[in-house]
């Protein structure tokens, strides 16, 4: 793939340069959308998505906190949910 105006393709990228651009990437994510124009909202949006799914391509058995699941949030909201003395 080809290098675009938003930095070479996530798939050439090496393990170790993929996680740099996805911390830097989530570290300016809430600047540009509070901050940012329509355009550059919509390029950060774009790159973020490449560079996450390409990290969820190379890694589909990653390890996922139950917690961060549907059946867990689901727990977690019933457990909000729950008076006093229910537990």
């Amino acid at each position: 793939m080809a290098a675009h105006d938003g930095g070479p393709s996530a798939r050439d990228l090496e393990e170790g340069r993929l996680l740099k651009e996805l911390e830097a990437i989530h570290r300016t994510r809430h600047e540009t959308l509070l901050h940012g124009s329509d355009d550059a909202l919509g390029t950060h949006t774009q790159r973020m998505n490449e560079l996450e799914h390409e990290y969820v391509r190379r890694h589909p058995q990653r390890a996922q906190t139950a917690s961060r699941t549907r059946s867990g949030a689901r727990a977690r909201k019933a457990g909000d949910e729950a008076t006093p003395g229910d537990t």
